[in-house]
């Protein structure tokens, strides 16, 4: 491949949301309403992970906004709501979770990846209720899915994911391997780090937890998944260092795309 593959493939870089008043002054200018918010946040970065939707699906009023306050290429990644996960536990939940993705299909374009965030307690023991429930999902979206358990990490369980193509979150937190296989035409990573390593402040440019070598390797991932025409998703949180925005500009160097100011540098266009 050449240099030029790896900028034709997609590679989306965000953070995991963008309402935090502790990046007032580091990332959003002070005096900003939190109402432009996401207007300067896309102006930086090209895609989002949606927690909002964990909680509750999105109303049309926020689906709205979000289309207005971004520009044709930015895309949302989201979570499936914890009614599905977490509280069914995958049982019974066609209904729901097709009412869901016809929500999220309202934004288009800018629809990307949805995400099964799986909690520790969803073990293998509950293979039947995942492997039932992936069949079902609409194959005009992307899907991911995040175990956290290891008794997942086996050759069938990636089996069973490449059949439908939905892709196994590859994630650098405590307890799960980074280094997972490839299990469908796109990749979904996400850096979450250690709640306990990092303070409740997100306001710090400068790296609370130091990760360079961490970052050296995901960089080298990345390229390797774009060399082989691999689009990939991947999302810093504020535990990952202490600062997510700053992770996502250090990745963003590493792998030569264009640097992403603090949106006070940029020309702003609300």
């Amino acid at each position: 491949m050449t240099p030029s593959t790896l900028h034709q493939t997609p590679i989306r870089l965000g953070t995991s949301g963008w309402s935090y008043p502790d990046w007032i002054g580091p990332f959003y200018p002070a005096g900003v309403p939190a109402t432009q918010w996401l207007a300067l946040y896309a102006q930086a970065f090209n895609t989002v992970e949606l927690d909002t939707t964990f909680y509750r699906p999105p109303t049309e009023r926020m689906l709205a906004a979000w289309q207005a306050r971004t520009p044709e290429h930015f895309q949302f990644a989201a979570k499936v709501p914890r009614t599905i996960t977490h509280e069914a536990r995958l049982v019974g939940v066609a209904e729901e979770l097709l009412a869901f993705a016809a929500q999220m299909r309202r934004l288009g374009c800018r629809c990307g990846p949805l995400l099964l965030q799986l909690p520790p307690s969803f073990t293998a023991e509950h293979w039947d209720a995942l492997a039932a429930l992936l069949p079902t999902l609409p194959r005009d979206l992307r899907w991911a899915v995040e175990v956290r358990h290891p008794s997942w990490l086996q050759a069938a369980f990636y089996d069973l994911l490449r059949t439908h193509n939905v892709a196994l979150v590859h994630v650098d937190r405590p307890g799960m391997p980074r280094a997972t296989p490839v299990t469908a035409d796109f990749v979904y990573i996400r850096w979450l780090g250690d709640r306990h390593q990092i303070s409740a402040d997100f306001s710090h440019v400068r790296p609370e937890w130091q990760r360079t070598a961490d970052l050296d390797w995901w960089t080298r991932q990345i390229r390797r998944l774009a060399e082989h025409g691999i689009a990939v998703y991947g999302y810093a949180n504020n535990h990952y260092q202490g600062h997510s925005p700053a992770t996502v500009r250090a990745l963003q160097q590493r792998l030569g795309q264009h640097d992403a100011l603090p949106p006070q540098q940029q020309r702003l266009e609300l």
